[in-house]
């Protein structure tokens, strides 16, 4: 299943939430606080404090769901944790194009024919061109390496990755507008950058080419994240 390359022309149709919360009952509040909100991702620690509860939650809310677990290991495990996650109804999940071709084809095959479409993870984009090269021993440029890591994710039959909003751009000249780009690192203007490296405007990022933006901590964190989210609609 795909989703919508192109959301409507409502700015709120374009922005992913992250739940960076620890529990259910909090990832719930955040629902009754933003009914407006349509698409909400879950990670890691979401996803491992009550991962089940908050999915089911959700769905009976009838929101758009990313689970971004970020799966990496050996094919087979990976194929077998896809084969289980699916089943969650999730509209995107994604899986590290670094782990590989064959681990990303045996993913892509246990995710053919459910509503989850795949999407593969790039870079961080908390890791700077310094950490990539001094701590990773990669000698490519940042958007150079993430071209490859995308390009092989397309090759392995995924039609969707995530990447930073400064490597968009690029990739959508690339790949045409058949491809779904889906960008975190996406900051409102003034707002803290945090532990992210790569970062853009959520105006910026659309036009840029991105067609989803993941805004989690600038909305979560925010000591007002109705006033947030209506600030960050508005600069859309």
């Amino acid at each position: 299943m795909k989703i919508n390359l192109n959301p409507e022309t409502d700015p709120q149709s374009k922005i992913i939430v992250a739940m960076d919360v620890p529990s259910a009952a909090e990832a719930i509040n955040l629902c009754d606080r933003l009914p407006q909100v349509g698409f909400w991702k879950v990670g890691l620690e979401l996803f491992i404090a009550d991962g089940s509860t908050i999915l089911r939650e959700l769905k009976a809310r009838d929101k758009k769901i990313f689970l971004d677990l970020k799966l990496h290991d050996i094919p087979n495990t990976v194929a077998s944790a896809c084969r289980v996650a699916t089943k969650y109804g999730a509209d995107f999940l994604t899986i590290h194009a670094s782990g590989g071709k064959a681990m990303m084809q045996a993913a892509q095959t246990e995710a053919q024919g459910s509503s989850t479409q795949l999407l593969a993870v790039s870079l961080l984009t908390s890791i700077s061109a310094t950490e990539l090269a001094t701590d990773l021993k990669v000698s490519l440029e940042v958007s150079e390496y993430v071209s490859k890591l995308v390009l092989l994710a397309k090759e392995s039959g995924l039609t969707g990755a995530v990447c930073s909003p400064h490597e968009v751009k690029n990739l959508r000249s690339l790949l045409g507008d058949d491809f779904c780009f889906v960008t975190p690192g996406v900051r409102p203007a003034g707002a803290a950058v945090g532990d992210q490296s790569r970062v853009m405007t959520p105006k910026e990022a659309i036009a840029a080419g991105a067609n989803y933006l993941v805004i989690g901590r600038p909305i979560v964190a925010a000591p007002d994240p109705v006033a947030a989210w209506e600030k960050i609609c508005q600069e859309l």
